[in-house]
């Protein structure tokens, strides 16, 4: 189960964008040459669709204060410390001693529970995928991709393999929409913690 703030720094990595990615489902496609193989006079009824799993729910934005980024830097080493110990297929229902001691660092750091503080590094990710590293200035994601597409494009020591790779994966991100920033005074705010946020990353 990766923490948090790993989830920040892929935000303005290649192999990480914080950016979704529509897949076509195997099943069908298995489905279909199933179909097409079985004898028509023995096909059986097809079944109904499988329901589809529901959207994720979109990101509720909201106004960051100085207050929330320190409780995020803050918590950090302890979630980790905690997050570390989990297996990497870890099930989908969380145990409820790992939510109680998350919930109690969360707590600890100024949050009500570890949900909000999930809720806050969505926002700053949001905000911090759209930073130029260079410049440590907001300039958009879609603006971020396209730096970073470039940048994939004249690196002459990533092998080709690779290379194409990450251009599809970085040119499938920048079909997606990009959702706008509602609050802009949180891009001031991430500014002025964008140090201590990539060093923290670093860290990592």
């Amino acid at each position: 189960m990766p923490s948090p703030i790993r989830r920040v720094a892929a935000a303005i990595t290649i192999a990480g964008l914080a950016v979704g990615f529509t897949a076509t489902s195997s099943l069908s496609v298995l489905a279909q040459a199933a179909k097409q193989q079985a004898p028509a006079k023995q096909a059986a009824p097809a079944p109904a669709p499988a329901a589809q799993p529901p959207a994720p729910e979109p990101l509720k934005q909201t106004a960051l204060s100085d207050k929330q980024v320190e409780g995020v830097l803050a918590a950090q080493k302890d979630l980790d410390a905690i997050t570390d110990k989990l297996p990497q297929d870890a099930p989908a229902k969380p145990d409820p001693k790992i939510t109680a001691q998350l919930d109690d660092v969360a707590k600890k750091n100024g949050f009500a529970n570890y949900r909000e503080y999930n809720d806050v590094v969505e926002n700053i990710m949001l905000v911090l995928g759209g930073f130029d590293p260079k410049t440590k200035t907001y300039v958009g994601t879609e603006a971020v991709i396209k730096q970073q597409i470039a940048a994939v494009q004249a690196d002459k020591k990533i092998p080709a393999k690779d290379k194409k790779v990450a251009l599809d994966e970085l040119n499938g991100a920048l079909k997606q929409p990009q959702p706008a920033i509602e609050n802009k005074g949180n891009i001031d705010i991430v500014a002025k913690y964008y140090d201590k946020l990539t060093a923290a990353m670093q860290e990592e």
